[in-house]
């Protein structure tokens, strides 16, 4: 299986959680490789690069075998106001949040096609449904996800090739050091509590299984709740 983006917080947990269930794993890197780990083949990626991605697979492929699970991870953040946000930092977001999952599903699906048998996850955010300040361009890459997921399914359904979202809450990860008040935001999540890479990576795994072979354009929120929105004082 591949996970790009896989060198850190939620993509290194989905990777080091499918190797635990015994996958064969390959990972994407950028700016910094990860501390070697047995089982998981870290590759270096850019997703900004179509001949990057397409490399890495191959590399994975010749590897490992068929990728028939993908995990598109890679992301990051340039927050602005809308009225301070510049075209380069969104073209920057969306090139990597948006198309880099477009090209991940493209490098991974003629594997899955010949197999007759595929799991696509796109991780997007809980942020997609409720919008947050400064955030234009994040939220707007993380809302097409949901768009190149329900297209891919129905493509690719009959096939026995399932894509979806998974739209995590606020994880403390190295992305989000700059949140401040976790306290405050755990508040008002219904569970009361914040989520941790480990929750992502649980609810990845289960879409990437036989158990979830019905399942497919689906949008799966993993956020203790928040994304419901505030009803009032309890």
């Amino acid at each position: 299986m591949f996970v790009a983006g896989g060198s850190r917080g939620i993509g290194r947990a989905c990777a080091e959680a499918f190797r635990d269930r015994g996958h064969p794993v390959a990972a994407t890197w950028k700016t910094e490789p990860p501390p070697e780990v047995e089982g998981v083949l870290d590759l270096r990626c850019d997703v900004r690069s179509g001949d990057e991605v397409r490399a890495a697979v191959e590399q994975a492929e010749d590897t490992l075998g068929p990728v028939l699970i993908a995990v598109a991870n890679a992301g990051i953040m340039r927050n602005a106001l809308v009225n301070r946000l510049t075209e380069e930092a969104w073209t920057e977001v969306l090139d990597t949040n948006l198309t880099g999952a477009f090209r991940v599903v493209s490098a991974t699906l003629p594997a899955m096609i010949s197999a007759r048998w595929g799991r696509l996850i796109l991780i997007s955010s809980a942020g997609a449904q409720t919008g947050y300040r400064g955030q234009a361009n994040y939220l707007a890459s993380k809302t097409g996800l949901l768009g190149l997921a329900r297209t891919t399914s129905r493509e690719w359904g009959a096939r026995g090739i399932t894509t979806n979202v998974v739209a995590p809450g606020l994880v403390p990860t190295l992305m989000t050091s700059e949140v401040e008040r976790w306290d405050d935001i755990a508040s008002h999540i219904p569970l009361g509590r914040l989520g941790t890479e480990a929750d992502i990576a649980s609810a990845v795994c289960f879409l990437a299984s036989d158990e979830a072979g019905f399942i497919t354009g689906a949008n799966l929120p993993v956020d203790g709740g928040i994304s419901m929105g505030y009803a009032g004082p309890s």
